[in-house]
């Protein structure tokens, strides 16, 4: 019978639909991959076409002086640097300037690798360099909370081929993020904890929806997943803002994401999916009640009228299954 499911973080309502209920091996993508060069002349992300993207405000070589990742400003940007900062409101009409930050964060020179692939030397670097922007964004008293996202695939909103990741410093908090926010602190007042320390306490007691895990980090797929494969990645440390990330966590990060997103790659034919990272407003580090996490939304079902028209979500698997598959899921060998 199918079952309504709420989230405890956010209490946000999903139905499982059970009388639709796919195996997890029917998500696999179908889809022929597209041959990619490793170099592509007319990409602007390439070696060699740096100029079509000026204005690099992070750099990573290696010893012979090669750039293993770049950050640059996105071409077409939401928000601008050069955009006034202003807020003014005519009678229901609000408005604020288009201030920010909207970068590129290219991941490898290689035109047709994708991060799963990599190195976890190299994922490592990555998130070593969304660490430093994104410190370095939110230390500007303009901005009141960053984003950092991947999107990968067609499906997923890619408009260009080359792997990258963006980040977006913004000069308000979007509504999403606020009522994320309200209801940890609703759970806080109420319990006197951290809603996802206790998720991650419940998860690693309850093992079904548990994916791995390592000295930091916990990877898991909600009992309230919205749609198939979504997964969370929470590190085990207390702690409101990725911006307090440490060293050691972001080499444990950088084993936990290839791992994971390897088994997504082999697993599932390569779906198109879109990550993200949730954290804290800039004035939020300290928070007891919150606690940052990466979201993963793989784009294998369609949102459809009900979504839009209740805002619930229907996943037509169970989390226990998707969550066993991955687990157990044998990798081949680098």
């Amino acid at each position: 019978m199918p079952q309504l499911r709420q989230n405890l973080a956010t209490k946000e309502w999903v139905i499982i639909a059970t009388e639709r209920a796919k195996r997890p091996e029917d998500f696999k993508a179908e889809k022929s991959e597209k041959k990619l060069p490793e170099f592509s002349p007319n990409c602007p992300f390439c070696p060699g076409n740096e100029v079509n993207t000026p204005g690099e405000t992070l750099r990573i070589t290696d010893k012979n002086g090669n750039w293993k990742i770049r950050i640059v400003p996105n071409k077409f940007p939401a928000l601008d640097k050069e955009a006034k900062s202003f807020r003014e409101q005519n009678h229901i009409f609000r408005t604020a300037g288009g201030y920010g930050y909207h970068e590129v964060l290219i991941e490898t020179p290689k035109h047709n690798l994708t991060t799963a692939l990599l190195p976890e030397e190299e994922i490592k670097n990555i998130i070593t360099s969304y660490a430093g922007r994104y410190r370095e964004i939110e230390s500007d008293k303009k901005i009141h909370s960053a984003v950092i996202f991947k999107n990968h695939g067609a499906g997923a909103g890619t408009s260009l081929e080359h792997p990258h990741h963006q980040i977006v410093g913004m000069p308000v908090v979007p509504l999403q993020v606020r009522s994320r926010l309200e209801e940890a602190q609703r759970y806080y007042d109420d319990t006197g904890e951290c809603v996802y320390c206790r998720m991650i306490e419940e998860e690693l007691k309850a093992k079904e929806r548990i994916i791995l895990e390592n000295r930091s980090f916990v990877v898991f797929t909600p009992f309230a997943a919205f749609s198939p494969f979504h997964t969370w990645i929470l590190p085990k440390r207390h702690h409101a803002s990725f911006r307090d990330i440490s060293d050691t966590e972001i080499g444990d990060m950088a084993k936990a994401l290839r791992i994971f997103l390897r088994k997504f790659y082999f697993g599932l034919n390569n779906p198109d999916f879109n990550y993200v990272i949730r954290s804290a407003p800039s004035d939020g580090r300290g928070l007891a009640y919150f606690h940052w996490y990466l979201s993963i939304v793989p784009r294998l079902t369609k949102t459809a009228g009900f979504e839009l028209g209740s805002g619930m979500f229907i996943n037509v698997s169970l989390p226990e299954e998707n969550a066993r598959f991955l687990r157990d899921y044998k990798l081949p060998a680098d």
